[in-house]
């Protein structure tokens, strides 16, 4: 056998002739070719594999997040114009745009809000009538009844009803008017609902029920009034002194609830019978700003600000509310008083 044939031959005598016979050998292992294409394979499924999880965070991730990790991966030199790093990833998104010291990667955000009212008013210094002008409403609030284009349409109306003669003086005090009328119109409704929730809180609690009579609410001139009587058998305080009940504190408890609701100011006073104290000791003057200031502590315990008391006064029995009966219990009281932030017209009725 010659080496490397991959053949050997057997020479035989059989009688006369030689039978030569070729055996082949099939090659064993035709040597290492070694582990290459893994390593590829492995390049490329991972290659894969991060492609397709970029696409996930690209679909995952909202245009403020992918703009945060342009920047992060993108550092800006602030005292330059252009960006610093490779390329401008993300539609093209810089930290820097022309421009000084420009720079849209902040958190700044300017957004388009809702048109403003417009009123085309032109100041004429001349006598001639007012004559209409184009009006642009912008969109309307929850009341619409009390919008400035409304407003400004009934200000419209009423100087147009003077005629020809009418001034732009007679226009202005005109609008005053309306626009006053508004304000008052917008701020009686409000105080109506405030004494409505108080005679609701009130009634709503049984531990309060009874008292019910014992509260008054109304309007007045200078704003809304919530007085707290005393009665025969249910004292607000203790007789001849400033101790307020139990059930005083419950219900100006309920009350400062509801006068956190609003902003205006308070005034506190307080009112006594006409029974006189001995000669020598304290008069009813001392006791009912006492309780007046008791009340005070009590509303401010309850939420209200200091800064909102606008007054705290002891009237004695000068203002009884039963003038023919100035020994009547309901003569001891006390106001609290929400003031108006529109004064009143002046002929308002008392």
């Amino acid at each position: 056998m010659r080496p490397g044939i991959g053949c050997w031959a057997v020479a035989k005598r059989k009688g006369e002739g030689v039978t030569i016979v070729i055996k082949k050998e099939e090659g064993g292992e035709g040597g290492h070719h070694g582990g290459a294409w893994k390593v590829a394979y492995a390049d490329f499924v991972t290659a894969m594999m991060a492609f397709f999880l970029l696409m996930w965070l690209l679909n995952a991730t909202t245009e403020e997040q992918r703009r945060g990790l342009a920047d992060y991966f993108n550092p800006t030199n602030v005292m330059g114009q252009r960006p610093s790093g490779s390329g401008q990833p993300f539609g093209g998104r810089t930290p820097n745009e022309s421009g000084q010291m420009s720079s849209n990667a902040s958190s700044v955000r300017v957004e388009t809000g809702p048109r403003p009212v417009v009123f085309d008013l032109e100041e004429d210094d001349s006598d001639s009538p007012a004559t209409p002008v184009e009006r642009r409403e912008g969109p309307k609030g929850d009341d619409e009844t009390a919008t400035p284009a409304r407003i400004m349409a009934a200000q419209a109306e009423a100087g147009s009803g003077r005629g020809e003669g009418g001034t732009q003086a007679d226009l202005a005090q005109a609008s005053a008017e309306a626009l006053r009328e508004e304000l008052e119109r917008r701020e009686r409704e409000v105080m109506d609902r405030l004494a409505e929730q108080i005679r609701s809180a009130v009634q709503d609690d049984p531990a309060l029920a009874e008292l019910a009579r014992q509260i008054r609410v109304e309007q007045v001139p200078e704003g809304l009034r919530i007085q707290l009587l005393d009665g025969e058998r249910t004292p607000m305080f203790a007789l001849g002194g400033s101790a307020p009940s139990e059930k005083v504190r419950a219900l100006l408890g309920k009350v400062a609830a509801v006068i956190n609701r609003v902003s205006y100011e308070v005034a506190i006073t307080g009112h006594t019978d006409a029974t006189p104290f001995r000669p020598g000791a304290r008069s009813n003057w001392d006791l009912s700003a006492e309780r007046a200031n008791a009340t005070r502590r009590l509303l401010t315990e309850g939420g209200v600000a200091e800064a909102r008391i606008r007054s705290v006064t002891g009237l004695a029995e000068r203002e009884p509310l039963i003038p023919e009966d100035p020994q009547n219990a309901a003569n001891r009281r006390v106001s609290v008083l929400l003031l108006r932030e529109t004064p009143p017209a002046r002929n308002a009725a008392p």
